[in-house]
Order: structure tokens, then sequence, then C-alpha cells
């Protein structure tokens, strides 16, 4: 089983905007604008206008539908999560390219039924090489990637 995956639609409680018209969800909470391409044929595309980053979400998932109208195939079948409420669901599981400006990667992604939330999950955020700002609710650059020294070859 994975862990750590989203609550369903049904089950988040209901925020109203405040007298400016912000919604407020909950704190660190905000969405990001995704392409999704599938990897064999690239001109096959859907863009995704609100996911919700959840780093407490291990995979991105999007719209079983979607997937398949894109021509991503699911790779594995009936992949076990345990929902923030603790249910226990499956779904599938594909890949496919993930792309957010000029980031991308690619990815296992959740084929998600309806109910479930749309995310931008805490591996995809790792092959952007992006991080989450809280305080300002957007995503930036991680900066350079961590790699072993240049080992010196002896005399």
């Amino acid at each position: 089983m994975v862990c750590a995956t989203p609550l369903k639609y049904s089950d988040r409680r209901r925020v109203e905007p405040d007298r400016s018209g912000v919604i407020y969800l909950e704190m660190g909470t905000f969405y990001a604008k995704c392409k999704i391409e599938n990897p064999a044929e690239r001109t096959r595309a859907a863009v995704l206008e609100r996911l919700l980053v959840d780093t407490g979400s291990e995979f991105t998932w999007a719209p079983g539908k979607m997937l398949e109208k894109i021509g991503i195939k699911p790779e594995k079948k009936d992949v076990g999560f345990v929902l923030a409420n603790g249910e226990k669901i499956t779904r599938s599981v594909g890949f496919a390219i993930i792309r957010l400006d000029k980031f991308f990667t690619i990815d296992e992604i959740v084929f998600a039924e309806p109910g479930d939330l749309t995310l931008l999950g805490a591996r995809t955020l790792e092959g952007l090489n992006l991080a989450v700002e809280p305080s300002r609710r957007r995503l930036v650059a991680a900066g350079p990637l961590p790699a072993a020294p240049v080992v010196k070859a002896r005399k």
C-alpha cells in the first residue's frame, strides 16, 4: 500500500471566499497548471488547469478518462493506496510526461476516478526539480541537484 494520498472531494470541508474573493483552503495549499503528455506520442497531450500541489501525496493524480483520451495506458493495475481519512482504494498507474512552465519530467501518474482529487505529487515535484515556497504559495526552482564528488585517480 502507498500511504499519504489525498482525501476525496466529498471528504474536504467547504471553504467560502473571504471579502477579497480569495479562497484559502488550508494552510499552504495552492494549485498549479500542468500539461500532461503521452511519452510515446508527444503530440497527444492535455492541460490540467488546476492540480492541487500536494507534497503529502507521492504520486500525481489526473482524471483517468483524460489520460485514456491522450493514449496513456495503465501499466500497473490495482495499486493500493490509503487515503488521508484511512480508506483503502486501488487505482491504475501509467507513465506520463508532466510539464510546468519550462520544467518537465516523466513520472508515474494515477488514473483518478470521479470524486478523486487531481494532484501534483511529491515525486513529480522532485523530478521537476521544484520546491514549494509555502509563504507565497508557489513553486520555485530547487537549485542544483546533489551529485557525488569527483574522485581523482591515484597515481
